[in-house]
């Protein structure tokens, strides 16, 4: 794949990034250069590698997922401004 100097402009009007028509040409060699280099991940042959979560061996630490309410709500509301049967009070923002 390769970019060509209209597509650089474009690149750098969505990011909101004043180019240089100048730079222009160069920022395309460097868009260039790393659209080359994901190319060669993708040869990469990974047939059978399992994914990993570290460099070093380690099991990914796991909870339960159940709701609870911390076991001290009361604490919790005592530090709100305002509060009400347990619940947080926010101002309107909607009419």
């Amino acid at each position: 794949m390769s970019v060509d100097a209209a597509t650089v402009r474009r690149i750098a009007h969505l990011a909101r990034i004043a180019v240089e028509d100048g730079e222009v040409e160069h920022l395309r060699g460097e868009i260039n250069a790393i659209l080359d280099f994901v190319a060669q991940l993708s040869e990469v042959d990974v047939e059978g590698v399992e994914p990993m979560t570290s460099v070093t061996p380690m099991a990914m630490k796991k909870r339960i997922d159940e709701v609870a309410d911390g076991g001290y709500p009361e604490t919790i509301v005592a530090n709100a401004p305002a509060s009400e049967n347990g619940y947080f009070l926010v101002p309107k923002v909607v009419e």
